[in-house]
């Protein structure tokens, strides 16, 4: 089967479609053939070798975290899913490689595509959607009437979580450029911050949560818009010690995160809010909550361009450039 691969990490290391045994099912797996997949700020971290300390790979590694696409082989042991049955998923952090002509699943990663996409607009959700899902219900724990501020409401992320905060009753600002505005405004944004023009820490205040897709400085003042116990997730700051603990990771690299952590540490302690860094768990019940969502209509996949897989390479350095509104989808088959 033809993949998307890489030999070696770097920014400038060239993405290489390459022939790959056709993957083994274990037991409790489904042989899935692509159809779509779509891309996300974590595969070029993956790539450029930025969650080294998280993650290990052995190379030539296949990229690509979510998918869709249709079962054509289960394991003796799996009974919810069929030959035939079209899925959507984001398989677990040491089986990734959607960009390829076939993958391995596990059974408990995927779920039936919402009937009412395509395979690419289905391909675009998992692991947004999923990684937002947590965030609010999980960590969050978002309720009615509360105000969370979503940074980036325009991207891939963003557009999902403009969605969920308003079915969820929330009270929602968000960042964005003149040329996102329409955009998070049609997806129910209440207050729509410039950040071209305007600072989001002098107009908002008060607010209960704070959904991080940046990092870096746009991180470190959303913790002036928090009211006392509000809480950040970030999906782009630093793991913080905390994260160390409960991922597990052991004393060292514990110790490693809260000295890289540390001004974040001092904030959330300065502010007397919580910090939490997530890194999402793939999760069919969720994807099967989020499918019926999206097929009630409360949730409108948002996607910037469809790539062909052939043009993975140009897809990778478009999601770079920081320009898409919504997500950046590969179409496989």
């Amino acid at each position: 089967m033809k993949a998307m691969v890489i030999e070696k990490y770097g920014k400038n290391v060239p993405l290489v479609m390459m022939e790959r045994p056709l993957p083994i099912i274990g037991d409790h797996d489904v042989l899935v053939e692509m159809y779509a997949a779509s891309l996300n700020p974590i595969d070029f971290k993956i790539k450029e070798g930025k969650v080294k300390l998280l993650l290990k790979y052995e190379f030539p590694l296949t990229l690509g975290n979510d998918f869709s696409g249709v079962i054509v082989k289960v394991g003796k042991h799996v009974n919810a899913f069929k030959p035939g049955d079209e899925v959507y998923g984001r398989p677990r952090k040491d089986r990734i490689g959607t960009l390829a002509e076939y993958m391995a699943v596990h059974e408990e990663d995927i779920s039936l595509k919402p009937r009412n996409l395509t395979f690419e607009e289905a391909a675009s959700i998992p692991l947004v959607g999923l990684t937002t899902y947590q965030a609010f219900y999980d960590i969050l724990k978002l309720q009615k009437g509360q105000k969370i501020l979503i940074h980036a409401g325009s991207g891939g992320v963003g557009t999902f979580a403009i969605q969920l905060a308003k079915r969820m009753g929330a009270y929602v600002a968000t960042t964005a450029s003149e040329k996102g505005y329409d955009l998070v405004q049609s997806l129910g944004a209440d207050q729509i911050i410039n950040y071209k023009k305007e600072k989001f820490e002098e107009l908002l205040t008060g607010y209960d949560a704070v959904y991080d897709t940046l990092g870096g400085a746009a991180l470190e003042k959303s913790f002036q818009v928090l009211k006392p116990n509000g809480k950040i997730v970030s999906i782009s700051g630093l793991p913080n010690a905390r994260f160390g603990k409960e991922a597990g990771l052991g004393w060292l690299k514990t110790t490693i995160l809260s000295i890289v952590s540390h001004k974040i540490t001092a904030l959330e302690k300065k502010s007397g809010t919580s910090y939490h860094f997530l890194f999402m768990k793939p999760s069919g019940a969720q994807l099967n909550v989020i499918k019926e969502l999206v097929e009630e209509g409360h949730i409108v996949p948002v996607m910037d361009q469809v790539f062909q897989f052939e043009d993975t390479e140009q897809a990778f350095q478009y999601l770079e450039s920081g320009r898409a509104k919504g997500k950046v989808v590969i179409k496989l088959k």
